[in-house]
C-alpha cells in the first residue's frame, strides 16, 4: 500500500521549514544517497498547494522524504515503534525492488519468447510459401502436359 503523498508532503515541508534547508542543500543531501533530481522537480514538491498535485512517490516523493525525514534509518533513540515501522517500511522497500527486478526480468524472459515464436513462424511461413510455390509450379506444369496431351489427341 502506498503512502498518502498529501501527508509525507506537508511532513517534508514542515521539516524543510524547520531545519531551513535551501533546495540545493536538499539535492545535495540527495546526490549523497544516490538518488538524483532536477531543482525545478523539488521546487515543484515545495510549491504551495503541491500536497494536492500528483508526484510518482517512488521518483520523486521518496527520495526527498528520505533525506528530510529520515525514513530509511533505525536510530537508537528512535521509539520502539518507529523502529518497527521502519523496519517494515525497509522490508517493503526491498520487497518492491526485488519484485521490480524480477518484473524486468519476466519482461526480459517474454521478449525472447516472443522473438523466438516469431523467427519460428517466419521460418515456417518461408517454407509454406515454398511449398506453395512448388505446388504451383507443379499444377502449371501438369496443365501444360494435360494441353498438349488434349492438343495431340483432338488432332487424331
Amino acid at each position: 500500500m502506498r503512502p498518502n503523498t498529501n501527508e509525507v508532503i506537508l511532513q517534508i515541508k514542515k521539516v524543510r521549514e524547520e531545519k531551513g534547508f535551501s533546495f540545493s542543500k536538499i539535492l545535495s543531501m540527495m546526490e549523497e544517497n544516490g538518488d538524483y533530481m532536477s531543482k525545478s522537480t523539488i521546487s515543484r514538491v515545495f510549491a504551495d498547494g503541491s500536497e494536492k498535485m500528483n508526484f510518482r512517490y517512488e521518483e520523486t516523493i521518496r527520495p526527498i522524504a528520505k533525506v528530510l525525514l529520515d525514513i530509511e534509518n533505525i536510530e537508537d533513540d528512535d521509539s520502539l515503534d518507529t523502529k518497527a515501522l521502519k523496519s517494515l517500511l525497509k522490508y517493503k522497500i526491498e520487497r518492491i525492488e526485488q519484485l521490480e527486478a524480477e518484473n524486468e526480468q519476466l519482461k526480459a524472459d517474454l521478449d525472447k519468447e516472443r522473438l523466438k515464436a516469431h523467427e519460428k513462424f517466419a521460418k515456417e511461413r518461408q517454407l509454406m510459401n515454398d511449398r506453395i510455390e512448388f505446388l504451383t509450379s507443379q499444377v502449371a506444369l501438369k496443365d501444360k502436359r494435360i494441353d498438349i496431351l488434349l492438343d495431340a489427341l483432338l488432332k487424331e
